[in-house]
């Protein structure tokens, strides 16, 4: 059941999240649903690929795939644009959902399949950041991973607090995804960065003075 409400839940918000920049870019209906399929397929794909996992069980989610086919059209169809207005918060506030709701599956996959902390933490962040990574790049867009403010990193949060086994029950589980989604739309929001080479080039000069 824990599988299956993550797996559900992710999927959605990665359609809708797809959904979402391809009518900022103006795409079509196919457009829309290329983006939102690969968004929320994209992620579990590459993790099966690197951890030797064969394909052909994302191809067997069909009720997935009906999911996302269903929060598409409705994406397009129905006009949400009145409530949403496509702004950019509510693009990144699915996604944060998507990513959370992956990382943590993909984390839990590791994990039960027996693989080692590294590979947890990969499996979590692919997982988590694979699909938008596809959708960013076939919108000609620079992927979120890529951005200064904290993305992935809300990943490997998740992925380790599976791979210590700080978060083992289902309660946890959504505690878990809640904590990533609040984490990662403040450091929207204050605008929360990494160091950047340039920032330490930066600190260095002002210490010589």
């Amino acid at each position: 059941m824990t599988w299956d409400i993550l797996n559900i839940i992710g999927t959605m918000a990665f359609a809708i999240s797809g959904a979402i920049v391809a009518l900022e870019e103006e795409y079509d209906l196919f457009g829309v649903y290329l983006l939102g399929f690969v968004t929320a397929f994209g992620g579990g794909i590459i993790r099966h690929v690197l951890l030797g996992l064969p394909i052909s069980d994302i191809w067997n989610q069909n009720m997935l795939f009906t999911i996302a086919f269903i929060t598409m059209t409705l994406i397009f169809f129905i006009p949400f644009h009145w409530v949403l207005g496509f702004k950019r918060l509510w693009g990144v506030f699915f996604d944060a959902i998507g990513l959370a709701s992956f990382a943590v599956q993909g984390a839990l996959f590791a994990k039960m399949a027996g693989y080692p902390l590294s590979a947890i933490i990969v499996a979590g962040v692919l997982t988590g950041t694979g699909g938008g990574m596809i959708r960013d790049l076939l919108a000609s867009r620079k992927p979120l991973v890529l951005h200064q403010e904290i993305y992935a990193l809300w990943a490997v949060f998740g992925a380790l607090a599976i791979g210590f086994g700080i978060a083992d029950t289902m309660w946890q589980f959504i505690v878990l995804i809640i904590c990533i989604v609040v984490l990662r739309m403040l450091s929207v929001i204050y605008s929360w960065s990494l160091p950047t080479r340039f920032d330490w080039l930066m600190q260095l000069k002002k210490l010589k003075r």
